[in-house]
């Protein structure tokens, strides 16, 4: 369990979109720091600045970088784990080939190679907590997210695996199951679309519960239901929504 005031937190990818609601809740809510983590720090603009934003400047995908944040953020006791990358490519019949490695790397090997690098800075902090933010497309396979879907499942697994390894030093991990929002990443997508300030609320009371897996919105409590109740069913709605682009949702 992890109280959000006072807290020290780092979040990846902390410029945009369901980041940056992150990083404005957790310091309305009273977080002592907030390290808003961006390829370009730069992009961390004026207003979250302002607002007590710490820009930090971090690619998820570059070691040394990785190295540098745990080393210059020894402070944090709670790490968001939101960076991702969505290549819009299909995955057997992808225009660019490399598009599902570029898509692992940042949405995979970046959540492991942040939760390597800091566990031993959360550890030093009493142990802490890590909230992945991942996707219904990593609950269920989704065809029209191409190389994104796998990528987020197998950062779902590593959530679990996190848990147990880090089960020992108090570090709880919270994995997050996000749909539709309404940020760049999801601009092709028709329909509802959640605010991101709504899942970064819905995310941090599911860290401060320290549940292990936590729906965050409509869209991602609807879709597991519909699992549930008509698995094939389910999956042959995803298949038709690779070929009628109007249909596509989720994160």
């Amino acid at each position: 369990m992890i109280q959000i005031e006072g807290v020290t937190a780092l979040v990846t990818g902390g410029n945009r979109g369901i980041g940056r609601a992150f990083v404005e809740e957790l310091i309305a809510q009273g977080a002592n720091r907030v390290y808003a983590a961006a390829r370009n720090p730069d992009d961390v603009d004026a207003e979250l600045r302002e607002l007590g934003a710490v820009p930090v400047r971090l690619d998820v995908t570059d070691p040394e970088q990785v190295r540098e944040a745990a080393w210059n953020c020894a402070d944090v006791s709670l790490l968001i784990n939101n960076a991702g990358l969505f290549a819009g490519q299909r995955l057997i019949k992808a225009e660019d080939p490399d598009a599902a490695r570029a898509e692992m790397e940042v949405n995979y090997f970046g959540v492991l190679a942040m939760t390597r690098e800091f566990a031993p800075v959360l550890a030093a902090n009493g142990g802490g907590a890590i909230a992945n933010v991942l996707s219904v497309a990593g609950m269920v396979p989704a065809p029209f997210m191409g190389g994104y879907s796998p990528s987020k499942a197998a950062a779902l697994w590593l959530s679990t695996i996190t848990r147990a390894e880090l089960e020992p030093q108090g570090t709880s991990v919270t994995a997050l199951i996000v749909g539709s929002v309404d940020t760049r990443m999801a601009s092709h997508v028709d329909g509802r679309k959640e605010d991101p300030r709504d899942i970064a609320r819905a995310g941090l009371k599911a860290v401060k519960r320290g549940e292990h897996v936590a729906d965050t919105d409509w869209m991602a409590i609807d879709a597991r239901a519909r699992v549930a109740r008509d698995p094939s069913g389910y999956e042959r709605q995803m298949a038709r929504m690779l070929h009628v682009p109007t249909l596509r949702t989720g994160r």
